[in-house]
């Protein structure tokens, strides 16, 4: 398939199909007229990359979700390499959410003073 039919079943552009395919995560084949074609697989790894960026998730961390497609297993979260970058990620996240909740409570308290110096509760 050409790429203009892979963008629009992956849901993606085909600018973004070339910015994956210049960082080595799918690959096309060159016909003789030039054009890029493409795979039915391709459809399951460019949707799976879309999937990992919605989520937070770099190109980087896309790639052993990508091995792990290619490689035959039927997702991408199946392999020892993904299962890694999903806790490494997870780890990032919690870490998160504890600066928030900080944040959150500092905010609080600052708030709640400046309620008490109005004489408001």
């Amino acid at each position: 398939m050409r790429i203009g039919e892979l963008a629009r079943r992956a849901g993606v552009s085909t600018r973004s199909l070339r910015y994956y395919e210049q960082h080595g995560l799918i690959s096309a084949r060159r016909a003789a007229n030039g054009y890029r074609e493409y795979q039915e697989d391709d459809v399951r790894l460019v949707s799976e990359i879309r999937t990992l960026l919605t989520n937070g998730f770099t190109l980087d961390d896309a790639r052993p979700f990508v091995e792990c497609l290619r490689s035959g297993h039927s997702s991408g979260g199946e392999c020892a390499g993904s299962v890694e970058v999903y806790r490494r990620k997870l780890e990032e996240i919690d870490s998160e959410i504890r600066t928030l909740l900080a944040r959150r409570a500092e905010v609080a308290a600052q708030l709640c003073s400046g309620c008490v110096f109005k004489g408001e509760k």
